[in-house]
């Protein structure tokens, strides 16, 4: 199958890039074609789809419940501490109403 320098252009078109004359005859786009059409013959019942190329399991670890309920100690890193009486971080405002 081979594509004409008009096709070609037209393709070039419609992706939305700019090929110049040149570029175009150095292009060998038909063997591209041939490549993948021979690709698309290949027989690939059976073949289950890889999903990952690696076999490795993340480990996993048991779900346990930690020291949370550590809002004191969070907030006592606040350089700004007008809003930690009230248990939040005070930021400057970053938005107008």
């Amino acid at each position: 199958m081979a594509f004409s320098k008009q096709q070609l252009k037209k393709f070039a078109d419609l992706i939305r890039i700019d090929i110049s004359d040149e570029k175009l005859e150095q292009m060998n786009i038909d063997s591209v074609v041939e490549w993948l059409d021979k690709l698309q013959k290949i027989d690939t019942n059976g073949v289950e789809p890889l999903l990952n190329p690696s076999e490795h399991k993340l480990p996993l670890r048991a779900d346990t419940v930690t020291d949370g309920n550590i809002r004191d100690a969070v907030l006592a890193n606040d350089p700004d501490t007008s809003g930690v009486s009230r248990g939040y971080f005070a930021v400057p405002k970053v938005m107008d109403e």
